[in-house]
């Protein structure tokens, strides 16, 4: 009897079991197919037709891929909120600047004459990059080039003609440096490029080179650095590409000292630059108003000891009151 059970004669070997031993269950084999984890046709899932739990299905039949990464960052970017703020890098200091009021649709020239305020470097020496792109270009927008909140740029001197040189020596604000640079007539410093021009050429290089520094180190709030270059001959009616001078960046950083001695040595508080924004405008609208003051102080005092009282504070005396007076004593 024994033999013809092992045989095979009365009983059938359970399905996909090797051998014709019944495979063990495993505690989570039950509650696994009573969850509808096995494929259909499978020993022990449910049949194909039947309608048993299935997984859920991404849309468009297929599951998500590595590939679909690139389509979620874009959509991201699209989300992403009207006006934030980017961190600038200034690559050749270290230094880090705070950019407010960015929108998408800003583009890289707008975000460039921003930087001329901000960061005190004129809009021509400015060559910006962001990640691993190469030079960011002017009319594209800051969403072509895939920029988001909160993102790095960084800002890096365009290298030639020594201005990289320049821009150090200014922002470290020495005036021993500035003097061997090219910032005066009289200086000896030449450049592969300035070697060859003649008086012309070289009184407006040196003339430009000056202005740089001034605007620079105006920025930056180094007095003795500025004293030195207006004591030189460089102009403080000087403006960069954008039409702003060293009053404005001044007055759009707070500093005090070298607004006085900018305006000591004739700078005006009514120039305007391409936006039309004044030296004042620029600090009442970045919140300095000691800057604000200042620069009103100055521009008063300018007109004489006679318009410092307003004739408006004093009424006017009708005619014949202090005879009026005197004749009553």
């Amino acid at each position: 009897m024994r033999r013809g059970l092992a045989a095979g004669g009365g009983g059938a070997r359970p399905a996909g079991a090797p051998g014709g031993a019944p495979r063990p269950e495993t505690p989570a084999g039950p509650r696994a197919r009573a969850r509808g984890g096995a494929s259909a046709g499978a020993p022990g899932g449910p049949k194909a037709g039947s309608a048993g739990p299935q997984p859920p299905a991404r849309a468009g039949g297929r599951s998500a891929r590595p590939g679909d990464l690139p389509r979620a960052v874009s959509l991201s970017l699209d989300q992403t909120p009207n006006v934030f703020v980017l961190r600038v890098r200034l690559e050749e200091t270290g230094e880090m600047f705070r950019v407010t009021d960015c929108r998408g649709d800003m583009t890289v020239r707008e975000l460039k004459e921003e930087l001329d305020l901000v960061v005190g470097i004129p809009f021509n020496l400015q060559r910006l990059q962001y990640l691993d792109q190469g030079v960011l270009m002017d009319d594209a927008t800051l969403k072509f080039h895939d920029v988001v909140p909160g993102g790095i740029i960084s800002l890096c001197i365009w290298h030639y003609d020594g201005w990289t040189e320049l821009v150090l020596a200014a922002v470290e604000g020495d005036p021993s440096k500035l003097s061997c640079l090219g910032v005066t007539e009289d200086s000896f410093y030449r450049t592969a490029n300035s070697q060859h021009f003649n008086d012309t050429m070289w009184k407006k290089w040196t003339s430009q080179r000056a202005f740089v520094a001034l605007y620079i180190a105006s920025h930056r709030g180094h007095a003795d650095a500025v004293q030195y270059l207006l004591e030189h001959g460089a102009s403080c009616s000087g403006k960069s590409p954008v039409g702003r001078t060293a009053l404005h960046v001044a007055a759009a950083m707070g500093r005090v000292d070298c607004i006085r001695l900018l305006l000591a040595h004739g700078a005006s508080a009514h120039d305007k630059d391409a936006t039309g924004e004044t030296p004042v405008s620029i600090a009442r609208r970045l919140k300095y108003k000691q800057s604000e003051w200042r620069v009103f102080l100055y521009q008063w005092m300018a007109r004489g000891p006679t318009d410092l009282v307003p004739k408006r504070a004093f009424p006017k005396a009708k005619p014949g009151f202090g005879s009026e007076k005197k004749s009553r004593s």
